[in-house]
């Protein structure tokens, strides 16, 4: 079982400083590959989330693509000026304006999906698909008991 570091264990020893080094490889190599089509990793994720077609209020988005408010409303009118998604009134709360993903948003998600699918096959490749799909549990047993 493993042990938390010593008060004077090196940052490299810290489970957060291995987690943040990791997303940070990842999201760099990720980011790559999208900026062939001059996304940012963030970008995709809204059109990722929004494509099932739901509508998200902007609190729920920002909660499902782990960014602040501030920071997912810049990015977000920027995506509505490029006719990537739109905002509707909610039909049940009128208060609540909920976000969608356009057609031309849909089509840009399924290329960048592709994209994001061989960034994950690469490292399946490189670490293993059982290795990959372990790491996964674990960081997905992580989040639940963190949470």
């Amino acid at each position: 079982m493993a042990k938390p570091p010593s008060a004077d264990a090196p940052l490299t020893d810290h489970l957060a400083y291995l987690l943040a080094q990791a997303s940070r490889e990842i999201n760099r190599q990720l980011e790559t590959r999208l900026s062939t089509e001059g996304v940012p990793v963030e970008q995709w994720r809204i059109l990722k989330v929004l494509s099932d077609g739901e509508g998200l209020s902007m609190g729920e988005l920002a909660d499902a693509v782990l960014l602040n408010h501030p920071t997912l409303t810049k990015m977000v009118d920027r995506m509505v000026s490029d006719s990537l998604v739109y905002r509707r009134q909610d039909a049940e709360d009128r208060r609540k304006v909920l976000m969608f993903i356009s057609d031309r948003g849909k089509a840009l998600c399924k290329r960048l999906n592709s994209l994001a699918v061989s960034q994950e096959a690469h490292i399946v490749e490189n670490y293993g698909g059982k290795a990959t799909g372990e790491l996964k549990r674990l960081l997905e047993n992580l989040i639940d008991a963190a949470s």
